[in-house]
């Protein structure tokens, strides 16, 4: 039929048999053609189908567009006159057969429909349709076979056929020139982003990222050199779609939820208990933490479960399918590879076999090894991206969720604890679903390989498998006691982590009490442990490397044991060996990742299921606050009652309250009077229990412990709305920030630390404030914004924004208040009590009630005479300047001393709120940076030197420097190095050496028939195959173990000079850089000096050297393959040093683009009530979304980097694997199929080993800069010796007599003095007070006596000894201080009062009696072992500093140091303070500095600062005669002569 066709024979077997073969033109004319023409008009209507339905503009015609049409066009016309020439030619023949006229035809349609499909890809983004490429792909693979058949036939008679043949070869250059102008990328003006325009080819093989790449090794790449990622995988729209899933799966989860609730309470058919209510309004914070901790025990929480996966899958589906079909391809790809190099052993046996035919398996060798590298990567890349969209959904998903979810739900979770759901959880489900597909992938290849494995060895095949099946238990015992080590190590870590944390946070007291040996000894000790454990985690796993190492040896010796001793006719042949080993090695990698998979997976489940319950809880419910726009009242509760939580007792109760426009309402009442929980209430913080609340208008609120974000001060005030500098202004003077911006080195746009670190608590208060005016709303709400500000800057706030003449005077004004004296001037009084409206109207109608408010007036106004603090008449408003606050005159933190970050615990805040609603949880000032003194900043003129506080942090760019490699090398000891290289050099040789010989056992087979193959040769062959396979074993054994011993001395010393370099670090190393940033150096650094480096380093040494003996065992069978290894090895090291380049500089992008989501998101959870008042979410998820973008726009690229880099290197291995079997067929003469099979074994896995090698070599690049950064803190400044040769006598200071000559002092070396040449002399015993302004230089006083601060000229002498002169500890333990910042670490109270036990148990109780705290510690269960929480938090603030005043008492120093606490403690306890000073410390000399002016009344001297100078030294009896400073000051506290002050 066919034969008609063509009139030619169509298929003849003989054609082949022959040592030039060729196919029938026929077959060549018909079969050949068809199968591309097919392919094309198949595909062509859906394609254009597709692009007509998602088509967008039309784009400009480009110059790769005219150029394929033309060629098209070309192409056309050839077609055209080959079928004039067809129908016109006479061929002598009766009839021209009818392939002749078909063809064209055929052509002339197909040209014409490539014609269209090129045009109607204008529309699209891409140009290049892929299915064209595999067309022209295919055409000219089909045409191959035609042209050199055509060459043959004018090479043997040169006239047949010519002008057919001239026809044939131009199309076929044309489709060629097509083909390679369809590679090249078309630029469009829709997307900026090269992955979406490039063409398919180079979509395959991302050369599309070339660019990148090359500027990456060019220069170190920048944020702005990074693309963005395509439109429909950023965070918005992968959310969108992922929503609407979420919504119709969770209500499914909620319904079922519900039933598996009714069905659970049916039959138990009990209610939920509450808590009993005297325990639920207790006021210790204690009894509440316990409850809670017994709360959650009690039941297990069920919540809407299992729907978050099927939400996931539904939302990517397509390309879960398109990479589960990539994957499918591969794995099926994999097994032709040792099908096609048994066929080549047996092509090299064979010495008759035709030459053309290795050819041809050598060529369809490496184009199945092509395949698979396309496949792979292709199926790498989306699971890559498919992980990288599921982690942006679920981080942005966690994000939306913590702006809505309730309150009660969000108690249940830590700020760490959110954060940590969107970092680690969302992580997991990323690493997940990178290889969910090995679930499945995994078994397929293990049933095949043991399937393929039958049919070479039969039976005998289960004997390895056996074995490998018996070593998984082993290696699953070995995973399950690294986990448990693993568990271990991780509560070590904690523990050291959480005492370097405190050592941090607390570095200043650290510091003042020469404390830093015991807490050092405390870290090593835990360390010492801790390393301990790891080297017992080493040796697991060097066991575990022992064994994977000894698996597929095992594995191939019983095996081919089996395989000969079962049967005698058996012998082990050349095919049936190396076929073998090929298959094992395939199968090696499904036995080792299926545990592995398995565990992750569940692993992940747990994520989920934390992620389903938070993703799943119960928004916030504000139906029972209306708002509305028309109404005559601006709020009016009715009936309300609120709740902080169901099982307890309502907060607000039956609340009825009117309160009208343009009113200023102050809320008053004592501690615990609900004041803030009304506040919250308004809100919508707080649970319903009945009635509402009616608002009309915007709100604005300014909370009671303020709320400030990192970012400038100016987009603190702004926060997100539009500027307009008149307002601004107006806001910033009312708001008193005028003189604050002069001091601030960068005026309102210096940068604030996170949780407003760099400011004072008052500076933040009025951040706070000018935010909330700025933003025109229509009711203020204001928690106590006054508390934190001193009297001065209080009366004009009040007077410039709150008050009857202040900006807000139309607007309506609730203020939640302590200050007595601004209630005359004010509208309206509401006086709660436990929750209810106690009383309600204006100031005098209230005093004439003679209520509640007038008594707690009266009793207020004798206390604070007594206290010489505020005379206020009895009800008579008094002139203005008598007025004043409690005069706390506030601190602005001016020493650069006093960075201590509290984390703040959310669990210990909202539990306070409970117990306490109203209570002041005034920040003590210790959470403020003291920024240096104002006029050195003044003078500044560079914005950039103290604009911004905290230094950037440091990222390396470039190389790792070699010094850093030595200095880890030298940690472990080169005597280490040495002998580890050995062994694995050994190992390699053993290796080498195995395969030689079982080239050798192959042999035999040639030598020896079945029969007479003896069987002392047999056993010879077995036993010392066996015996190199244990040698490799054991080389490796010896040499992981000696790594793993050298790693952890390397480990240890760099932790120990780590430790010991921060320790010694001066106090002004801890003001510049944020305690996280030290905290990482000891725990990501660390761990990955521990953990991570050392795997890397070894797996980096046995891929090296693996490749190094494949390479040397070709060569020893071809030498000539030398000369190909120089180029390809050329190619290799380029492609690794332009990539390593880049790689670095995306993964630091990336993690440098990472904090920013995760520090955004833990400020918006602390910030909640603010963002919903002013109702900001919006802006808020906005930002979000814009720092995962920015983030997903790096890990894209660093992704992509990775597969740019892994074709390129698949490539370098499949040419070596062509290389080697070419050569193979090329001097098949000189070999036998042993060596071949010995060699292409080998070269096999080649590929896998080089991609591993660069992989490696970039990872140990990547953990090497842990040294890098762990060196750059090794080598900071250090301060002063502690200890020096010259020690003070034991008795010092015996007298306690202070003398400062010309003494001065700066912060850092740019900057200018502090204290400039300060003069004056105590006597012993003396009590002198310091006092001044705020930045006058009193905190550095105290710094200088205790050399925080280094003397820059003059001298301080105590007792006739320079202080100078001895050693920093020896100093530091003879004097003491009570500091403003009651410090306290994690530990027993003893610990807190004696880290040394340097004291007696009697010693100590009697401390605490004095200190009045003996009562209430022996009122502790444990006494003296009382668990003091981090930062002392479950201890009151006046418990605190009672504890630090125990520590002077047991001191006993004949100095001492007050550092006065300011807002800190009650007036009760500063009594006590007061008192047991006066007694205890009767024969010291003291130095206090004081912040409220009574308490110093009574001092011997009174020096008072100014700007770094003492303006006046003197008795207060004389200071307040003359009319200086001191009097003016004096005079502003209410204070006019020394009787005022009696105690």
């Amino acid at each position: 039929m066919v034969d008609k066709f063509c009139n030619s024979t169509f298929w003849n077997a003989s054609f082949l048999d022959s040592p030039e073969a060729d196919l029938p033109l026929c077959f060549e004319q018909t079969v050949l053609v068809w199968i591309p023409l097919g392919f094309l008009w198949l595909l062509a209507p859906w394609q254009l189908l597709r692009v007509y339905r998602s088509r967008k503009k039309k784009s400009s015609i480009t110059k790769w567009y005219l150029a394929k049409q033309v060629l098209v066009g070309l192409l056309f016309i050839l077609a055209a006159i080959e079928l004039v020439l067809a129908l016109t030619e006479d061929s002598g023949q009766a009839t021209t057969p009818p392939v002749k006229y078909t063809n064209p035809i055929l052509y002339l349609g197909t040209w014409l429909l490539v014609l269209l499909i090129q045009y109607s890809r204008q529309w699209c983004v891409q140009k290049n349709s892929w299915f064209l490429s595999i067309f022209w792909i295919l055409s000219i693979c089909c045409d191959t076979f035609q042209f050199q058949t055509l060459i043959r036939a004018l090479l043997k008679d040169s006239s047949s056929n010519l002008a057919y043949s001239c026809l044939f070869f131009i199309s076929y250059g044309f489709q060629i020139l097509i083909l390679i102008l369809s590679t090249f990328s078309e630029k469009n003006d829709l997307s900026s982003n090269p992955s979406s325009t490039a063409s398919f080819l180079s979509n395959l093989t991302f050369s599309w990222f070339d660019s990148i790449v090359l500027k990456g090794y060019k220069k170190p790449l920048t944020f702005e050199d990074v693309w963005e990622v395509d439109e429909e995988i950023k965070t918005k729209s992968v959310v969108s779609r992922f929503e609407v899933f979420m919504a119709s799966q969770l209500q499914k989860a909620r319904r079922a939820f519900q039933k598996r609730r009714q069905k659970s309470q049916r039959k138990t058919g009990a209610k939920p208990r509450g808590l009993d209510k005297n325990q639920s309004q207790s006021q210790d914070v204690l009894v509440l933490e316990e409850t809670k901790k017994k709360k959650k025990s009690k039941t297990t929480e069920d919540f809407p479960k299992s729907w978050l996966i099927k939400a996931l899958f539904k939302t990517f589906y397509t390309v879960i399918l398109k990479s589960f079909i990539l994957k499918l391809v591969h794995d099926i790809s994999l097994f032709l590879n040792p099908q096609l190099l048994k066929l080549l052993i047996a092509f090299g046996s064979d010495y008759e076999s035709y030459v053309w035919i290795g050819y041809v398996y050598t060529i369809c060798l490496f184009v199945v090894s092509l395949l698979q590298s396309l496949c792979l990567q292709s199926y790498f890349q989306l699971c890559f991206m498919l992980g990288m969209s599921v982690r942006t959904t679920v981080m942005a998903s966690v994000y939306k969720k913590a702006l809505t979810l309730s309150h009660l739900n969000r108690r249940q979770y830590t700020i760490g604890e959110t954060v940590n759901l969107m970092s680690v959880d969302a992580q997991k489900l990323m690493d997940v679903t990178n290889f969910f597909h090995l679930l499945w992938s995994t078994v397929l290849q293990i049933v095949l390989s043991i399937f393929f494995l039958w049919r070479e060895l039969g039976p005998s095949v289960l004997a390895g498998v056996g074995v490998m099946v018996l070593l998984i238990p082993v290696n699953g015992i070995f995973a399950t006691k690294n986990r448990n080590i693993q568990f271990k190590n991780m509560k070590y870590k904690d523990k050291r982590l959480k005492v370097m944390n405190e050592i941090l946070s607390g570095m200043k007291i650290l510091k003042y009490f020469a404390w830093e040996p015991s807490f050092k000894d405390q870290v090593n000790s835990i360390r010492k442990k801790e390393l301990k454990n790891l080297l017992n985690f080493g040796q697991l796993q060097t066991l575990t490397v022992f064994f994977l190492q000894l698996t597929p040896i095992l594995v191939s010796v019983t095996t081919f044991s089996v395989y000969v001793l079962v049967d005698s006719n058996n012998v082990l042949d050349a095919e049936k060996a190396f076929t073998s080993i090929t298959l094992f090695n395939i199968l090696r990698f499904p036995l080792t990742m299926l545990p592995m998979v398995i565990s992750s997976v569940l692993q992940a489940t747990v994520s989920v299921s934390r992620l389903e319950k938070y993703l799943g809880g119960d928004d916030l419910d504000t139906s029972a606050i209306r708002r509305v726009s028309n109404f005559d009242k601006a709020v009016q509760f009715s009936e309300a009652s609120f709740t902080w939580d169901r099982d307890v007792e309502a907060t607000i109760q039956d609340v009825n309250l009117d309160i009208m426009p343009g009113q200023l309402v102050a809320i008053v009442g004592t501690v615990g009077s609900g004041k803030s929980s009304l506040i919250s209430a308004m809100l919508g913080e707080m649970e319903n229990v009945h009635g509402h609340i009616t608002i009309k208008g915007t709100m604005a609120y300014v909370p009671q412990q303020s709320w400030i974000q990192n970012g400038t001060i100016k987009d603190n005030i702004l926060f997100g709305s539009k500027l307009n500098e008149k307002r601004y202004q107006e806001v910033i003077e009312a708001c008193a920030l005028l003189p604050d911006l002069e001091i601030l080195p960068g005026g309102d746009l210096t940068e604030i630390g996170e949780k407003g670190i760099n400011l004072s608590g008052g500076q933040k208060q009025r951040i706070s404030l000018a935010r909330a005016v700025y933003q025109d709303s229509d009711i203020y709400i204001l928690d106590d914004p006054l508390s934190a500000v001193d009297a001065h800057v209080g009366k004009h706030i009040f007077n410039k924004v709150l008050g009857p003449h202040g900006l807000l005077n139309d607007k309506t004004r609730l203020l939640v208040t302590h200050s007595i004296h601004f209630l005359p001037q004010v509208d309206e009084i509401v006086v709660l009590g436990n929750g209810t409206v106690m009383e309600k109207g204006s100031y005098s109608t209230l005093l004439a009630k003679k209520g509640v408010f007038a008594k707690n007036l009266k009793t207020f106004i004798r206390h604070s005479s007594s206290e010489g603090e505020a005379m206020v008449n009895d009800g008579v408003e008094e002139d203005d300047d008598d007025c004043g606050l409690v005069p706390s005159i506030e601190e602005l933190p001016e020493d650069a001393a006093s960075l201590t970050m509290r984390r703040e615990n959310s669990l210990h805040r909202t539990m306070s709120r409970r117990s306490r609603p109203g209570s002041r949880h005034l920040k003590s000032l210790k959470n403020s940076l003291k920024i240096r003194n104002g006029n050195a900043l003044k003078e500044e003129k560079e914005p950039v030197k103290g604009q911004k506080l905290i230094e950037k942090e440091f990222m390396e760019s470039g190389k790792v420097k070699f010094s850093i490699y030595m200095k880890y090398l030298q940690a472990m000891g080169w005597s280490s190095i040495i002998f580890i290289i050995f062994f694995y050099v050994m190992n390699s040789v053993a290796f080498i050496g195995s395969n030689l010989w079982l080239s050798a056992w192959t042999r035999d087979s040639v030598i020896y028939n079945a029969t007479d193959y003896p069987p002392s040769q047999r056993d010879l062959r077995i036993g010392v195959y066996g015996g190199l396979g244990v040698a490799q074993a054991v080389f490796v054994l010896a040499a992981t173990i000696w790594s793993v011993y050298g790693c952890n001395y390397a480990s240890k010393i760099l932790h120990k000079q780590l430790l010991i370099s921060v320790l010694h670090a001066p106090m002004r190393f801890f003001d510049t850089t944020p305690t996280g940033r030290i905290v990482n150096r000891f725990a990501g650094d660390i761990s990955t000096v521990d953990e991570t480096l050392p795997q890397s380093l070894r797996s980096w040494l046995m891929c090296f050297l693996g490749i190094i003996s494949t390479l040397v065992m070709i060569c020893m069978a071809t030498p000539i393959f030398v000369i190909v290894i120089i180029p390809l090895g050329i190619i290799y090291v380029a492609i690794q040093v332009f990539y390593v380049a880049t790689s670095r500089q995306l993964r630091r992008l990336d993690s440098v683009t990472r904090s920013p989501i995760y520090s955004h998101f833990s400020e918006t959870v602390t910030g909640l009530p603010v963002i919903h008042a002013f109702e900001h979410q919006q802006r808020f998820i906005k930002y979000n979304e814009m720092a995962i973008d920015n983030n997903q726009k790096c890990l894209f690229s660093w992704i992509i980097s990775n597969r740019w880099l892994a074709i390129r290197l698949e490539f370098v291995g499949n040419l070596i694997v062509f290389c080697s079997s070419l050569l193979m067929v090329i001097y098949k003469t000189t070999l036998t199929g042993d060596t071949i099979g010995f060699v292409l074994s080998n070269a096999l896995n080649i590929t896998q080993t080089l991609n591993w090698l660069v992989r490696m070599t970039s990872e140990t690049e990547t953990n090497i800069v842990a040294v890098e950064r762990i060196n750059e803190y090794i080598n900071v400044e250090t301060e002063a010796p502690w200890v020096t040769d010259k020690r003070p006598p034991t008795d010092w200071p015996s007298k306690g007599e202070i003398q400062f000559s010309n003494y001065q002092v700066r912060y850092r070396p740019e900057l200018d003095l502090v204290l400039k040449g300060i003069t004056c002399n105590v006597k012993s015993t003396e009590k002198v007070g310091v006092v001044g302004r705020t930045g006058a230089g009193k905190s550095s006083l105290t710094n200088c006596l205790f050399r925080i601060l280094e003397s820059a000229g003059g001298q301080i002498i105590i007792d006739g000894v320079d202080i100078a002169s001895i050693g920093l500890h020896d100093l530091r333990e003879k004097l003491t201080i009570i500091p403003q910042d009651p410090v306290l670490f994690s530990g027993s109270l003893r610990m807190n009062l004696d880290p040394f036990n340097k004291y007696s148990d009697e010693e100590i109780w009697k401390a605490l009696e004095l200190a009045h705290l003996k009562s209430f510690v022996a009122g502790l269960q444990l006494g003296l072992s009382h668990e003091v929480t981090e930062a002392g938090e479950n201890l009151s603030i006046g418990q605190r500093q009672l504890l630090c005043l125990g520590r002077a008492l047991l001191r006993k120093s004949k100095i001492l140091v007050l550092d006065e606490a300011t807002a800190a403690v009650d007036l009760e306890t500063d009594q006590l303070i007061q008192q047991t000073i006066r007694s205890e410390f009767s024969h010291c000399t003291v130095i206090t500095i004081a912040h409220r002016l009574h308490t110093i009344m009574d001092s011997d001297k009174i020096m008072v600062l100014d700007n770094g100078n003492i303006v006046e030294y003197g008795s207060p009896e004389e200071l307040l005669e003359k009319s200086g400073p001191f009097y003016f000051m004096a005079k502003e506290a209410g204070i006019d002569n020394l009787n005022n002050t009696a105690l």
